[in-house]
């Protein structure tokens, strides 16, 4: 079939569903922090599944969303898209009837399985689809929309939350996901990658899945009986990763690339800023209402300045680092948002939203939007062009990975277990240090930027 050109039917119909798509992961990815509260007192849940409920979304998907990208680059974008969205809309279905936290946080790992076989299925459709000449302005919008789709989710999930039950924050996800299936076998061509070759590295994600799942385990149960063999077996299965990952001729991921000083610290401050990230908002909105007395709409629309400077500010940092190069915008955004991280100390339980949360979080999304777009031109011009779809997916997988460990370690590590995270006096203590410690995590972000990112990068090849 010929490549499909912008503004036609068809082209309407390709970016309607890669971002439907994409749209389902991102919505699940910020809607379930509005809800966590309200979670935890319906299924009398502890703190440590809260963080499970979060977790093991991200968790499944870090893992598994290089071996998505290859199925669908091997079996078809479009099959392996459509595969992944009635997954996510099955496990969707689980989370909303899961009659405890056991049932939830086992669904919700399910959900993290669909999203990592759709989310690279969606950009890939429109790269494999559109004409050369179309693709950026293609992939332009389903950004937009997608970031979009990820401001809706706080204010729907408040919505829900506070006007139906936090159960239809996830049976919402049928009807979306039934309109995204129709649209692709409407819409969408098939298309492959023909250069694949070889087997899956199945071994890979195995031992990725037991990696960060044993580690994760280990950071969040701290103390516990079970903590040294978590700790040893993800620690095992990484040594264990490393070595099968430098054998195969194919692996997932290509640790090759690592030898490249800029891409092995583009990806370091990946990891340290979207650890920061991750904890942040996790514990600004449980602050918000467990402290603060906010509703579950209120903690949710709280949050969107965050998301208005990346929507309106994002390409604007992209531009600025074309011109000036990445170094500077990767240094000083993470800085950026180190500073609005302190000003959320100011949060407590005579919060006013526009004295103490609307400032911080502005200064945090100047510094997120002037960062984000450097960043990803960074992890693309420091790998051969062959392989920049791999870089991207290492990068994504990376970004998650930090998030799903903060969330892990944090509250531990600032003292609260149990059901600590529905006492205001105690969760205040923690919720300071926190965001002491996420502050301390964005300026060695920017530090690692500062030493090891090269003033100017190369212009991958279209």
């Amino acid at each position: 079939m010929s490549p499909v050109a912008w503004g036609t039917p068809r082209a309407r119909g390709i970016i309607a569903a890669a971002t439907l798509g994409s749209g389902l992961t991102l919505l699940d990815g910020t809607v379930v922090n509005v809800a966590l509260r309200t979670m935890g007192e319906d299924l009398d849940a502890s703190l440590s599944q809260l963080q499970w409920i979060t977790n093991g979304y991200f968790l499944s998907m870090a893992s598994l969303i290089l071996l998505g990208g290859s199925l669908g680059d091997r079996l078809g974008r479009r099959r392996v898209f459509v595969i992944g969205t009635v997954w996510f809309a099955g496990a969707s279905l689980l989370c909303g009837l899961a009659p405890n936290a056991e049932i939830l946080i086992a669904a919700r790992v399910l959900q993290g399985i669909g999203g990592a076989l759709l989310t690279p299925g969606s950009l890939a459709m429109i790269q494999g689809s559109f004409r050369a000449v179309d693709r950026g302005r293609a992939i332009g919008a389903w950004s937009g929309l997608g970031g979009i789709a990820a401001a809706l989710g706080p204010l729907v999930g408040g919505l829900l939350v506070d006007h139906a039950s936090w159960r239809w924050i996830f049976l919402i996800n049928l009807p979306l996901a039934a309109l995204t299936v129709w649209l692709a076998q409407r819409c969408v061509p098939e298309t492959r990658d023909p250069r694949t070759h070889g087997r899956f590295d199945l071994g890979g994600a195995a031992l990725a899945a037991i990696a960060l799942g044993g580690i994760t385990w280990a950071l969040t149960d701290a103390g516990g009986p079970m903590t040294a063999w978590a700790a040893g077996l993800g620690l095992l299965a990484a040594v264990v990763f490393v070595v099968v990952e430098r054998r195969l001729p194919e692996p997932m991921v290509p640790l090759g690339l690592f030898a490249d000083r800029t891409f092995s610290a583009a990806n370091a401050m990946t990891l340290l800023v979207y650890a920061a990230l991750g904890a942040i908002l996790f514990f600004l909105v449980l602050q918000l209402q467990t402290v603060g007395g906010y509703n579950a709409l209120q903690a949710g629309l709280a949050t969107l300045p965050i998301t208005a400077c990346m929507l309106l500010l994002a390409a604007r940092g992209g531009a600025l680092g074309q011109r000036i190069g990445p170094r500077i915008p990767m240094t000083f955004g993470p800085i950026v948002m180190a500073a609005g991280t302190l000003w959320l100390l100011v949060v407590g339980d005579d919060v006013t939203w526009w004295r103490d949360v609307a400032p911080g979080l502005t200064v945090f999304g100047l510094g997120l939007a002037l960062m984000v777009a450097p960043l990803t031109a960074t992890v693309l011009a420091a790998a051969p062009d062959e392989v920049t779809g791999i870089a991207s997916g290492i990068n994504n997988a990376v970004a998650r990975a930090g998030s799903l460990l903060a969330v892990a370690a944090l509250p531990m590590a600032v003292g609260l277990a149990g059901d600590d995270y529905r006492d205001p006096a105690r969760f205040d203590t923690a919720y300071a240090s926190a965001m002491l410690a996420c502050s301390a995590l964005l300026v060695v972000g920017g530090l690692v930027s500062w030493f090891a990112v090269p003033a100017r990068v190369r212009t991958p090849t279209p």
